[in-house]
């Protein structure tokens, strides 16, 4: 199987619905279960939908844990983005406080914290408060990128040089966490002693050379920025000492699912998390027709959007579940994180079922 995205045909008058149906290469549906051998995560944005207010976004968080934990996923992870008004999880140890005390067991983290946005004894004790509350349920997923735009990382006191620091920041915000500061007479609390476990975000090999040095898992976003995900995973797992936290190296990589009963279903759901893409990394705060972001996405700009959905795997759960195996071994992962291309609650919700099914999980 290939992974590489067919080529689209820019001169059909329905290039547009062409792009957004072809962009995204989808394996052909089996009539066997098929049975992951690692586990499955969810990434969650908390998605706010057309006529969805932040609230029932958030409501709609607390609800997809829920059905990942019942459904026997690993984790939930929430991302920090800023100044976007169809992402509601921007305050993001707010919202895992919320679903971790509204959830049984299921492990919740960041995926990730933006740590340059922030000094590490902040989120030191933010993530030891959790830890605290929810002992052996709190992952912290760290990532050097503003999550914004560049006026609005100025509102976060952000300069263009704080990502500089981000390997020392992070072994301070180690230090901080393990009891071991690494700055004399300053501590976290709650959260010295919590070792809350870290995990290294990236999209390129600063990412991997930095979690190999530092001993920490690696999370490679390949469900949105594809073209260096086997360059970084191979450097990562050449280049991984051993720490306190890992023994061996660990490969989370990021795929994303468009599903529904049909294939029609799941090709509606992609073509919809398309349009909205649109409005999301172009509009800024505009809306657009479905005519206005199809012709967007038929465009050369469209297409670097359309690359970046590159590993989405589309179709019914037998589909789904071929796709995601054999995107395992070609990310040479050990976990996979999936981000659900679905516009609402509702749709969320029944993906997340879909994809338990298709990877037959049963309480990884």
């Amino acid at each position: 199987m290939s992974f590489d995205r067919p080529p689209v045909d820019r001169n059909s008058p329905a290039g547009a619905r062409v792009a957004a149906k072809d962009a995204v290469w989808s394996p052909r549906a089996l009539s066997r279960k098929v049975t992951m051998s690692l586990p499955l995560s969810l990434l969650d944005l908390a998605t706010v939908g057309k006529g969805e207010t932040a609230r029932e976004a958030l409501e709609g968080s607390v609800a997809l844990a829920r059905t990942a934990e019942r459904t026997g996923f690993r984790r939930v992870w929430y991302a920090e983005h800023h100044n976007s008004p169809g992402i509601a999880s921007s305050a993001t140890a707010v919202l895992i406080a919320h679903v971790a005390a509204n959830t049984r067991s299921i492990r919740l983290g960041s995926g990730g914290i933006m740590l340059p946005n922030h000094s590490p004894l902040t989120i030191a004790e933010q993530f030891g408060t959790l830890a605290s509350l929810h002992p052996g349920r709190i992952d912290l997923g760290l990532g050097r990128a503003p999550g914004t735009d560049q006026v609005t990382m100025r509102a976060l006191r952000r300069d263009a040089t704080s990502s500089d620091t981000f390997p020392r920041d992070v072994q301070e915000l180690q230090g901080y966490l393990s009891g071991e500061s690494l700055l004399p007479g300053v501590e976290a609390y709650p959260g010295s002693g919590t070792n809350v476990p870290l995990y290294i975000l990236g999209s390129s090999l600063f990412g991997a050379q930095l979690a190999a040095a530092l001993g920490l898992p690696y999370a490679f976003a390949s469900h949105f920025a594809p073209a260096a995900l086997e360059q970084a995973v191979a450097v990562y797992r050449r280049e991984f000492t051993p720490s306190d936290q890992l023994a061996e190296p660990y490969v989370i990589a990021g795929v994303g699912v468009a599903t529904g009963e049909t294939d029609a279903e799941a090709q509606a759901q992609l073509l919809a998390t398309q349009r909205s893409r649109v409005a999301l990394i172009l509009g800024g705060k505009r809306d657009f027709t479905d005519d206005e972001a199809d012709m967007v996405l038929a465009s050369p700009q469209g297409q670097h959007l359309l690359e970046m959905m590159r590993y989405t795997a589309v179709g019914t759960a037998a589909t789904v579940g071929e796709y995601l195996t054999t995107f395992a071994k070609h990310a040479d992962a050990d976990e996979l994180i999936v981000a659900l291309h679905a516009t609402t609650v509702t749709e969320r919700l029944r993906a997340a079922e879909l994809v338990a099914q298709a990877g037959a999980l049963t309480g990884n």
